[in-house]
């Protein structure tokens, strides 16, 4: 019988994947950005054809969107996507607790 290695999750699926701990950042902020337009849509009922005329983009944007395409999607295109949608974007910083060197 075969054994299988268990690594233990750091929390963080990004930096699992082995992103940078700032490309890892910027990945979760687009797909919680992301993620808010693909319920939007599907909360609103629209159709890819309707979602694309009301975010002003392709209909192809709106199937990449929906099949979770982040690749795609930079953070100021999701932005504009969002408040197209009517939705307020806020933007939170934290001072460390620490001090970074």
């Amino acid at each position: 019988m075969k054994s299988t290695a268990i690594t233990k999750s750091s929390g963080d699926v990004f930096r699992n994947l082995g992103f940078s701990a700032a490309e890892a950042r910027n990945l979760r902020i687009r797909s919680e950005l992301l993620t808010a337009l693909r319920k939007f849509i599907e909360k609103e009922g629209l159709t890819q054809a309707d979602a694309a005329k009301r975010f002003k983009v392709s209909q192809p944007r709106i199937s990449d969107l929906m099949r979770g395409k982040i690749s795609r999607f930079s953070l100021d295109t999701l932005v504009n996507m969002l408040t197209d949608a009517g939705m307020d974007v806020a933007v939170k910083i934290r001072h460390p607790t620490r001090r970074v060197a």
